[in-house]
């Protein structure tokens, strides 16, 4: 009995969860770098493994959780914004890419929205689920945004953003390396694109080069799929 009454004291603290999340992901990246940068132990992965467990085995509701981490998630902006910073330091470089930069982001913006509502629609997904679909590819914020103004729920958008980044982020470096591809800011753009945060902090560890262009395509993936995901969510 004492040691609910002590839990129950515990959670109640708007910092716990705070604590619990900083806690999860210094395990996730420890256990990531003890694998060797392995992409299958990606730190986010193995931190929200290990928040899920911690939160079903408390009985404590997401709601309850998000008060107290929700400071993790007013970041997100900041940290997208300090993104800029190594895509000035390789402008050039981008510059001299930008017509199969827009080629490549317009490609990729508009294959990651028609591809999952197409399966979602042949699988029988509601409007609603389809609206919080759309902007799966986006960065978290903007996604969120997006879905509500679609009319989806922005919470399953967020659960949705989340896994688009991390099976991103497993994935890309041995898919990419056993389809050949070794030009490090095509690499870089097709994971910005593709996984947005996610992928681009991936990105950022194999190779600068590559993050720069993964932080560019997430920055203007963001920007485009809010102008055209409405526009082919009305085809389905």
């Amino acid at each position: 009995m004492s040691d609910f009454r002590l839990w129950s004291y515990l959670a109640s603290g708007p910092l716990l969860w705070l604590w619990v999340t900083l806690l999860a992901y210094w395990i996730g990246d420890a256990l990531f770098r003890a694998s060797g940068r392995r992409p299958w132990a990606n730190p986010v992965l193995i931190a929200v493994a290990l928040i899920a467990v911690g939160l079903q085995a408390t009985g404590t509701r997401y709601e309850t959780y998000f008060d107290g981490a929700q400071f993790v998630h007013f970041l997100l902006g900041p940290a997208t914004v300090c993104l800029a910073l190594p895509l000035q330091a390789n402008l050039a470089r981008v510059r001299r890419a930008a017509l199969p930069v827009a080629a490549a982001l317009l490609a990729g913006s508009v294959t990651a929205i028609v591809t999952a509502l197409g399966v979602a629609s042949l699988l029988g997904a509601g409007p609603d689920t389809l609206a919080a679909l759309a902007p799966k590819s986006a960065t978290a914020p903007v996604a969120i945004g997006i879905a509500e103004g679609l009319g989806g729920d922005p919470t399953l958008t967020a659960v949705l953003v989340l896994l688009t980044g991390m099976i991103g982020a497993v994935v890309v470096t041995p898919l990419l390396n056993a389809l050949g591809f070794t030009d490090w800011r095509a690499r870089g753009l097709a994971i910005g694109v593709a996984a947005h945060g996610i992928g681009t902090a991936r990105a950022f560890q194999v190779h600068e080069t590559a993050g720069a262009f993964a932080s560019l395509g997430m920055g203007l993936n963001a920007v485009l799929t809010a102008l055209i995901a409405p526009m082919i969510l009305r085809l389905f």
